[in-house]
């Protein structure tokens, strides 16, 4: 076989796989693959409420720590001097 005809049957091979190909489709038997990503709106809308307020609960929770400690600096009343270190 010559060089010639060995790309003609290369060529010939490689269109008549694509027009295979492009006939190939998913049959209406074959179930489903997509999977809704909102499948269940309702649900999803409870857990993120439950989300929110377990998050409302940890700010309130870490906004009494900030309180608690302010009012403890607050009542310390705290110096600073401004300086240079004391040498030996």
């Amino acid at each position: 076989m010559s060089r010639r005809a060995g790309w003609t049957m290369l060529i010939v091979a490689n269109v008549l796989f694509y027009c295979m190909l492009s006939f190939y489709q998913a049959s209406d038997a074959a179930p489903s693959k997509t999977k809704l990503p909102f499948a269940n709106a309702v649900e999803q809308r409870f857990e993120m409420i439950g989300q929110l307020k377990e998050i409302r609960s940890l700010l309130r929770e870490q906004n009494a720590l900030i309180r608690e400690e302010l009012t403890l600096l607050r009542s310390a009343n705290p110096k600073v001097a401004v300086g240079e270190p004391e040498r030996r």
